[in-house]
């Protein structure tokens, strides 16, 4: 068997792998979207990215993921949805 990191949140592999590349924003955008992707609908993104960050981030916190994930993270701050039109004007 073929050792892929140790979380449970990452069964291919693709953010461990990510890691041991010298890989830049782009290409680190392009695996989390397919890692993110995989996830199950309705997961807590944002205690996965905590996880994630604390696996990987203290070891390599100049890697290209590693901005991603903290990126992905503050996103996950946001609210979603439309912020103007109609909804905010009548609710």
């Amino acid at each position: 068997m073929v050792f892929k990191g140790n979380l449970d949140i990452d069964p291919r592999g693709l953010i461990y792998e990510a890691y041991r590349l010298d890989i830049g924003p782009e290409e680190s955008r392009s695996i989390f979207l397919d890692w993110a992707m995989g996830t199950q609908l309705g997961a807590d993104m944002t205690a996965m990215l905590n996880a994630l960050l604390d696996e990987y981030a203290t070891k390599s916190p100049d890697h290209a993921m590693t901005a991603v994930l903290h990126e992905g993270l503050k996103k996950m701050d946001r609210p979603l949805g439309r912020q103007g039109g109609r909804a905010k004007r009548v609710g």
